[in-house]
């Protein structure tokens, strides 16, 4: 009977394979084992598939006996009893999804895998020869491995700007926000995007995905979803995975700690993200039997914990909250499910300690895996060192895999990416140097607005479709890292010239525009930028002031000093050249030389290759006019360095003249600005994907707005004439502009908490348990109403602050200007998605009160509405100067009491 079935289901196969298969075609027998593994079965198929198209007549057959005649296809499993006492070939045995391919007695050709996922890869190697050659290969003998144990791509479930009545990441899964969630045509498509890059894993991101994926018994008010759209939610899941264990993918969900739904939060009373709350029994019992019940119902979907961001980074919290929390609810989901092997928990490194929380987890969870980002948010260099490298190696050192992610990528769009050789040099970069595992992609451009592109294309172009190269080039080294860079510009030259119809030539020259460009962004983002993280937008420019003054804007040194080759800031150059220093590495003169090259030769490279194009032309206009883009964007910014550095000089010197010289480069800045607003009015509909309030740079973007070059034109012609203006202003007068500030008037406040307040002058004591006094102030703040905190407190607890107002009011709150675990970190969107939610990221008066004993403090604003409200923030000392009226304009400036010389920016605003 078995027999029998069998054959029916081998006949109804042969029917469906080669019903298209042309009449007299050779014929050929793919083996596979009776109990074959879906992913077998999976590559069986596509290989048949390859054959087919390649003119031959197929048929998939399963039987365990090896047979005894040749010609046949033997695809399996090593030590399947089909496989038994054929090897391949002579090759050593590959590792892990390793795979060999090679004829064997009676001229039979076996793909043998070290596993399924073997099996799978090299069916998948073995079409592509076919179908490159157009034919079986009539002598093959080889075998190969992947080089990253985890290779996997990252899908966000979330949006460009919040939903209403929601906070940063707060996005449950329903068909009105995520359509293309439920379009199976669609994963299916992505899927094999996957499986042809040889990727092994899908990174799906989330802030709480449990409320709309698990039902709790003990809080069935928690779910953020209706019955239907849970049931398709379920539905979805179950086909996803499914599909995705076929091609060898796993599936991984993320999600932030601590978030918790809106239904639960509105019944308890609580905020659904507090990153200064302790943790709370409650919110810790729900978690729990959240993730257990998330283990149980899909024990195949792996987790990403995020423990920073959401709640405080880098304490005991963290690893509270990862030891009696988050492991114990995995474990729970594990016993429910009957599964004893642990399967792997990934720990992200963002806003954590994580040697620490591995540290103490460990013992208690053996199966960890750890990930942190590459270059931070965006793409800056393949030699990373410093702090951040040494990070990186500290966890490759005590987890089974570490995970280099490439994250956002927010210098990089919205113009298309494909540098080979930089990729590869990263891929390097990660092993080498970081001793990573694992690759975790993100899309290139466009993240938060998955799955189109920014480009205006009438229907929405998919970045499955445009950013194909991405993704071929990362999974190309991911797999294998170290081929030689000649075989490289060949293999890439001829997909390019597949793609778009032309010779090799043309292919390569393609390639090279690519390359050109692919040095822009990271070289203009490492030397100039403000920060690694998507509060700044690189391609729609930066202001002055943000390159003469970069502290005032929260400047991220680590990007600096980790994430770029030793060199220097424009700051730093100007004033080596204003004492006749030496310089060091790097420099921004030699990268607006660069930059500027860079887009030049990749024009001449593309204009070369435009005659020979024949296919898929509407995409390569696309791709030409990117070029175009970058060569203007590197214009933009080679011209106002040039600026930047004059005015610098002034600085030092006091001398109008080199104001002069400055204002013809910050001309030419503004005219290349102007032709990226040409190239880019009627070919992107938006810059940055991200269109909330966390983004900074180069202006704040609030409800869409500032997400087009066309809005920043005007911005950068009214700081041009401002400049013409100050200029003119110092020759006539003989000085500067530097209007004296009127003092803050105190607003009418009442303290609820009962703190004693002091008036800010200098000699003053300002903490309740020490004798610390003020050395030196700014004059916009004598006279306000301080609250004399306790220091010792602050640092244990942190602060809390209760008021009440009848108005709209400003709490001023000072940050010492200095890393270290006594003082309260400044807000920072880096690391912490709430950190403008009050408008509280921007520092408004740097250098603007010194203590004794202290490094200078820095003036941050939190917004409050009308009514009785409570400020927290959290452990480490810091000093609230009193409450202001709201609507109060602060001019943003530096006070410079930190001895670094007197504040400019006034020139331009």
């Amino acid at each position: 009977m078995r027999r029998f079935q069998l054959l029916i289901f081998t006949a109804l196969l042969f029917i469906g394979i080669t019903a298209s298969a042309a009449p007299g075609a050779e014929k050929r027998s793919i083996l596979i084992p009776v109990q074959s593994n879906p992913r077998v079965k999976f590559a069986a198929e596509r290989l048949a598939k390859a054959l087919k198209l390649a003119g031959y007549h197929v048929k998939i057959v399963q039987q365990d006996k090896a047979p005894e005649t040749g010609g046949f296809i033997l695809v399996g499993v090593k030590d399947d009893r089909l496989l038994a006492d054929l090897r391949a070939s002579d090759n050593k045995r590959p590792g892990k999804e390793g795979f060999i391919i090679g004829y064997a007695q009676h001229k039979n050709l076996v793909v043998e895998g070290t596993d399924p996922s073997g099996t799978l890869y090299g069916c998948m190697e073995l079409a592509d020869r076919i179908t490159r050659n157009g034919k079986l290969p009539e002598n093959i003998s080889i075998s190969d491995q992947p080089e990253m144990a985890l290779r996997g791509t990252c899908i966000g479930l979330q949006k460009p700007d919040y939903l209403p009545g929601h906070d940063v990441y707060e996005y449950p899964y329903t068909p009105e926000s995520f359509p293309w969630f439920y379009d199976k045509a669609l994963w299916l498509r992505y899927l094999d995007m996957m499986v042809e890059n040889r990727y092994n894993s899908l990174y799906l991101w989330n802030g709480h995905p449990f409320s709309s994926l698990v039902r709790l018994k003990d809080y069935p008010y928690a779910i953020e979803v209706d019955d239907a759209t849970f049931k398709k939610n379920e539905e979805m899941f179950k086909f996803l995975t499914e599909e995705a264990d076929k091609r060898g993918i796993w599936v991984i969900q993320m999600f932030y700690n601590i978030l918790i739904p809106k239904p639960f939060a509105e019944k308890h009373g609580l905020k659904t993200q507090d990153r200064n709350r302790p943790i709370i029994p409650l919110i810790a019992d729900y978690t729990r039997k959240s993730i257990a019940a998330f283990v149980e119902k899909y024990p195949n979907v792996g987790l990403l914990v995020a423990l920073g961001e959401a709640m405080e980074g880098v304490g005991q919290d963290d690893i509270d909250w990862f030891t009696q929390t988050i492991i114990p609810g995995v474990k729970d989901g594990l016993k429910a499910a009957g599964i004893r092997n642990e399967p792997p928990i990934v720990l992200r490194a963002h806003d954590t300690d994580a040697p620490a929380v591995m540290k103490a987890a460990l013992p208690l969870y053996k199966n960890l895996y750890t990930e942190n980002k590459f270059n931070g948010e965006a793409l800056t260099t393949y030699e990373p060192r410093g702090s951040w490298a040494e990070l990186h190696r500290k966890l490759s050192a005590v987890a089974p895999v570490h995970i280099a992610n490439v994250h956002i990528l927010a210098n990089l769009e919205p113009f298309r990416y494909g540098s080979a050789d930089f990729i590869q040099k990263s891929v390097q970069a990660m092993n080498k140097i970081y001793g990573a595992k694992g690759l975790h992609l993100y899309p290139q451009s466009g993240y938060w607005d998955w799955p189109y592109t920014a480009d205006n294309t009438g229907t929405r172009q998919l970045q499955l479709d445009r950013d194909w190269i991405w993704y071929k080039e990362w999974a190309r080294y991911a797999w294998n890292s170290n081929r030689r860079r000649e075989d490289e510009i060949s293999y890439w030259g001829q997909e390019l010239a597949n793609k778009y119809g032309t010779d090799l030539t043309a292919g390569k020259a393609i390639l090279n525009a690519y390359e050109q460009v692919g040095e822009i962004s990271p070289k203009l983002l490492r030397r100039y930028g403000i920060t690694d993280g998507n509060r700044q937008t690189l391609t729609l420019g930066m202001l002055m002031t943000q390159l003469i003054n970069p502290y005032r804007y929260g400047l991220f040194t680590l990007m600096y000093e980790s994430e770029a080759p030793e060199g220097e800031m424009i700051i730093e150059y100007a004033e080596k050249e204003w004492k006749k220093q030496g310089h060091i590495g790097e420099t921004p003169v030699q990268v607006a030389r660069e930059v500027v090259a860079h887009g030049k030769a990749a024009l001449q490279s593309i204009c070369e290759a435009s005659p020979a194009v024949s296919r898929d032309t509407a995409e390569f206009r696309r791709l030409r006019n990117d070029m175009y883009c970058y060569n203007a964007m590197a214009n933009f910014y080679a011209e106002k360095v040039k600026s930047a550095l004059l005015v610098l000089r002034y600085k030092y010197s006091n001398d109008v003249r080199d104001l002069e010289q400055a204002l013809p480069f910050l001309q030419k800045s503004v005219d290349h600005y102007a032709e990226l607003v040409k190239l880019t009015s009627g070919t992107y509909l938006y810059a940055n994907s991200m269109q909330t309030k966390q983004r900074k740079i180069p202006m704040r973007g609030v409800d869409k707005t500032f997400i087009h070059w066309k809005e920043m034109l005007p911005v950068f012609t009214k700081e041009l004439n401002h400049f013409k203006r100050s200029i003119d202003s110092l020759k006539s007068a003989g000085q500067g502009n530097e209007n004296k500030l009127k003092a803050f008037d105190n607003a009418p406040v009442k303290l609820l908490s009962g703190q004693e307040r002091y008036a800010i002058t200098r000699g003053t004591v300002v903490y309740a348990d020490s004798m610390i006094r003020i050395k030196d102030v700014d004059g916009q703040l004598l006279g306000l109403k301080g609250i004399k905190l306790n220091k010792a407190q602050q640092i244990k607890s942190g602060t809390t602050l209760k008021f009440s107002n009848a108005a709209a009011v400003k709490v001023l709150v000072g940050f010492f200007n200095k890393k270290d675990a006594a003082y309260l970190k400044a807000p920072e969107l880096e690391t912490d998605a709430s950190a403008n939610n009050y408008g509280q990221s921007e520092i408004k008066i740097s250098n603007a009160l010194v203590l004794e004993g202290h490094p200078p403090v820095n003036i941050h604003a939190y917004s409050f509405g009308a009514g009785i409200n409570t400020l927290t923030l959290g452990k480490g000392a810091c000093m609230v100067l009193g409450f202001i009226d709201d609507r109060k304009a602060m001019r943003i400036y530096n006070a410079g009491l930190d001895g670094k010389g007197k504040d400019i920016d006034w020139l331009f605003e």
